[in-house]
Order: structure tokens, then sequence, then C-alpha cells
């Protein structure tokens, strides 16, 4: 099946807390829905999905602290994370909205509206637990700058394949839209015990797992999906990046979850 037309996103910046926080708007009269991306990446992997979802919905996807082009931020705490979330949605005016979250931003996400739910019209999260777990050093390796594109994507090893949107050239070379130690200090913040923020939230949500992924595990997914109330599980063949691997199927189950919500 071909790809959908391409949209056109606006990059537009907000300032929070004295911080640059940039986004992209794929624009159109449909209904708003944030989505938030993982760690290492940044607004535009959702440029797929906003196609798909367009013109019923509107597609906002901030690059988050520390990530893309928006500033760094003194801390990678789970407050800052929601606090930036809420901060946009009232800079833009809305509320009631469906916030999509994969990984880093899936937590982000049930979290957004277990501790803001007028925001919040419905989930979708993207292959994360209520408990994480998980352990960025490995990232500390890679190098800050290289002299040229491939050098830098040689050095990232297997890990380039998911780094391409955040390969960036700068004055002094190649290198990643990201520090590696902020991801590390990150992970950390989000790792922990977050039951009671999934369950706190009583809106529709729908669980993305890939059946490959090492980062949510079936049994884990299941006991989400089971303990909080008007909770959708659906597994697709994939790892942890479901969005990418398989985008055609996710965008279609996220499609079916969203059209009675219009």
């Amino acid at each position: 099946m071909p790809e959908p037309p391409a949209a056109e996103p606006a990059r537009r910046v907000e300032v929070v807390g004295g911080r640059r926080l940039s986004y992209l708007d794929f624009g159109g009269a449909g209904r708003p829905l944030l989505a938030l991306h993982g760690h290492f990446g940044e607004g535009r992997t959702f440029a797929r999905l906003a196609r798909e979802l367009a013109p019923k919905w509107r597609v906002i996807a901030p690059d988050q602290r520390g990530h893309g082009r928006s500033d760094r931020a003194a801390d990678f705490s789970r407050e800052g994370y929601v606090a930036d979330a809420a901060a946009l949605l009232g800079r833009l005016g809305l509320e009631d909205v469906v916030v999509v979250g994969h990984s880093l931003g899936g937590v982000n996400a049930y979290q957004l509206a277990a501790r803001h739910p007028r925001l919040v019209r419905a989930l979708v999260v993207e292959d994360i637990g209520a408990v994480v777990d998980d352990d960025l050093s490995f990232c500390l390796a890679w190098p800050e700058r290289a002299p040229t594109r491939s050098a830098l994507v040689e050095a990232l090893g297997d890990s380039a394949r998911y780094l391409t949107d955040a390969i960036r050239e700068y004055p002094d070379g190649w290198g990643l839209a990201f520090r590696p130690e902020d991801m590390v200090a990150s992970q950390r913040r989000l790792n922990g015990d977050h039951w009671d923020d999934w369950l706190a939230g009583d809106c529709p949500a729908l669980l993305v797992h890939g059946t490959s992924s090492d980062v949510l595990g079936a049994d884990h997914a299941r006991e989400m999906a089971d303990r909080r109330p008007g909770t959708r599980l659906v597994h697709l063949p994939a790892g942890h990046t479901v969005h990418e691997t398989v985008p055609e199927r996710y965008a279609a189950v996220v499609r079916e979850f969203l059209a009675p919500l219009r």
C-alpha cells in the first residue's frame, strides 16, 4: 500500500520555564492529538502516523526536553516532563486531547493523564510498562563528534538504524541531537514503580505491545490491561519501536481505537 501524501508540519517553539520547547504541528481542522516520543527520539518520529491520521486528527509532536531542537533542562524528572506537556497544551489552549506516547513518552502520557485528567481524553501507550527498569549507559560510548556522517554512523554500529532522525551536522563535525549523559540521567528518573499513575486515570486507553520487545513483556502488558478498566491491549509483531517497525498496522489499530472518540 503506498504511503499517504506527505503532510508538511510547521516547526514552532514555545518558551517553557526559560527553555525552548520545539514542536511540530501537522495542522488541519481535526481533533488535537499530542504525540510524545521515546529516548533518543524527537517529534518527527510520528510523521508517518500524522499522515495516516490526517485529516481527522491534528498531530502535535514536541521534541521533549533535551531532545531534538528543544533545549536541555536542569533535570529530567518525572515532574519536569509532565509539566512540559501540560504547559505546551496550555499555551495552545488545548484540553481533552488524545495523548500518544512511545516508551519514555508513554509513561509521560499516562502520568499526564493521572495528574491533569482534564487535559487527556484518551491514551495510546506504546510498549512501556507500569514498572520500568532499564539502563541506557551503553550510549555513553557513542562519540560526541565525528568528522563525517558516515564516520558517525560507523561508530554508532547497530544503534545507527534507530538514530537516523537524531544525526546532525554541527560546526565542529557530525553528532547527535541529544547528550548521551542526559539520556542516562533521564532513564534513571524514569525507572521505578508507576502503578499508581497507570491506575489513576479512567480515560479510554490503548496499550500497544511489541511481541519481540525487550522492554515490555507480554505478561506485564496483560496485567496492565486487566487491572485498568477501559484499556484495550493489542499485540503487534515488532520489537520496542512498534510505530517504526510495522507503521501501517500500528496506524490501523490507533485509527480504530480513535474512531469512536471523534
